[in-house]
């Protein structure tokens, strides 16, 4: 059973009643967010964290960014009320405003200059009997070819969005970008560790088509289940034994 909570160096997560919980691959994904985001400081004033869920990525982004202005939206009511509680107990001086509803109701038509989002995983697999896990690990109401068009329209003509997603739909994913005119510029294949396969896929992409595209691989521990140098050199300002 996972831990009611996950304690970082400069905030806590409290995660006891959401479906979605802190996992090492979600924590990788806000660490690097983290630093692409910190990297483009003048050019990215605001973000949208759709499906917050926790609050996880959105506290992981704003440690490193306390300039920008973000918006969150999670449509799990329960997953909403940790995300505000986590989030107002980080205390963080980003301008933080979280709502509670669903992406594809949402008309307040606002733009961002980055965009993040750890969509559902799952697609046509086997599901569980708890709804609130279909809803957080499945498709249910967030399907990728559905969630694409809603990016592009929110993205600011030189913003940034930023996806989580399994390897294994490496391919489907191409076929999407390209359907909806959305270009990789960044992708980082992830593996648990060197002995193992990619199992993750980092993303980073935007409106306009930017080559070559920089693709690069991180294995979270090495070959004596150790973390590696570069899952450390990400990690360091937020897990509290680094």
């Amino acid at each position: 059973m996972a831990n009611s909570y996950f304690k970082f160096k400069q905030f806590t997560i409290q995660q006891d009643h959401s479906a979605m919980k802190v996992t090492t691959d979600s924590c990788l994904f806000g660490a690097w967010v983290a630093q692409e985001v910190s990297s483009k400081r003048e050019q990215v004033k605001n973000m949208l964290d759709i499906g917050i869920g926790t609050g996880l990525l959105t506290l992981m982004i704003a440690q490193k960014n306390p300039h920008l202005i973000i918006d969150g939206i999670e449509i799990d009511n329960n997953a909403y009320i940790e995300a505000k509680e986590n989030i107002s107990e980080a205390g963080f001086k980003s301008e933080i405003r979280i709502s509670n509803g669903d992406i594809y109701q949402d008309i307040s038509g606002n733009k961002y200059d980055a965009i993040v989002c750890n969509p559902p995983f799952y697609q046509n697999e086997l599901k569980s009997a708890n709804s609130l896990k279909n809803l957080a690990h499945h498709d249910n109401g967030l399907l990728l070819e559905d969630l694409l068009p809603i990016i592009k329209a929110r993205l600011t003509s030189n913003g940034r969005f930023y996806l989580l997603l399994p390897f294994k739909r490496k391919n489907e994913i191409e076929s999407l970008f390209r359907k909806n005119l959305l270009y990789s510029t960044k992708k980082i294949s992830v593996r648990q560790s060197v002995k193992h396969d990619h199992f993750r896929l980092l993303i980073e992409g935007k409106m306009h088509e930017d080559l070559p595209v920089k693709e690069h691989e991180i294995s979270i521990c090495n070959e004596s289940a150790d973390y590696t140098p570069e899952f450390i050199d990400l990690l360091r300002d937020y897990y509290l034994y680094l």
